[in-house]
Formats: C-alpha cells, sequence, structure tokens
C-alpha cells in the first residue's frame, strides 16, 4: 500500500500509522458524535483496506462502546485523545481526522445525521473568524 500517513494522541504517548487509501470522510453531527467530540460533530476517515501500526503507547488506548449501538469512542488514557479504531461489525478502520499528523488527499464527503445537529450549527459561515486565540 503507497499511501501512508502518520498520527498521535496530545500527549504523544499513543503514535501509529496508517498504510492504504481512505474510501470516505464523514462530518457526523449526531448526539453522541457531538458527545464524545464536544463539538459540533465528529471528523472520521473510513477505510474497508487500510491497515494500522500502533507505533507506540498500545497500552495507553482504550474503547468504550455504546451499548447496543456501532458507536465506538476508542482514545488516550492519558490526554483523552481520540484515536482510530476497528469496526466490530465489518472490521473496516475510522480514524478520527484530527488525530492524523500526515496530510490527506481526501476532503470531506459529507455531513451526516444533519437532522440530529445542535441547533447552534447553523449559518456558521458568517461567524467572525479569527486567525489566533482572541485577546
Amino acid at each position: 500500500m503507497d499511501n501512508e500517513v502518520n498520527g498521535k494522541c496530545l500527549c504523544g504517548a499513543v503514535t501509529f500509522r496508517i498504510s492504504g487509501e481512505f474510501e470516505s470522510f464523514f462530518l457526523c453531527h449526531c448526539g453522541r458524535c457531538r458527545k464524545d467530540s464536544g463539538t459540533a460533530h465528529s471528523a472520521n476517515l473510513f477505510s474497508s483496506t487500510a491497515e494500522i501500526t500502533w507505533m507506540s503507547g498500545t497500552g495507553n488506548i482504550r474503547v468504550f462502546r455504546v451499548p447496543g449501538t456501532q458507536h465506538v469512542k476508542s482514545f488516550c488514557a492519558d490526554c483523552g485523545s481520540a484515536l482510530p479504531f476497528s469496526q466490530s461489525h465489518d472490521g473496516s478502520l475510522v480514524a478520527p481526522a484530527g488525530s492524523l499528523d500526515s496530510p490527506i488527499d481526501i476532503r470531506p464527503t459529507a455531513h451526516i445525521c444533519l437532522s440530529s445537529r445542535a441547533n447552534w450549527d447553523d449559518g456558521l459561515a458568517s461567524v467572525k473568524r479569527i486567525d489566533e486565540l482572541p485577546s
């Protein structure tokens, strides 16, 4: 597989390399994704063929599965950063876009679960943009 990307958690304890292509990139607005991302949506890349190699920190990886659903949250036990995981129902790899350090060629495929989006997640293109932290 030619395409490789590297990533890590915020504290750097968990590092990984993903080899292969991502087929889709979804911005999910469902309530579960809002809860586990703490923001308007999750941003996850999906692949049915990519392979992950954990370079360090496997002992720090924790996985939470919402009972009775396919919703999974994989994260670093030290810093809480979202990490990639394999879906148990089909083995596909799900990689949080923010966990990657390497540039990626794929752009978001779609906003999904829009009917569940937060009431404040509308018309954000008109919100003031600031390049750095506000003073």
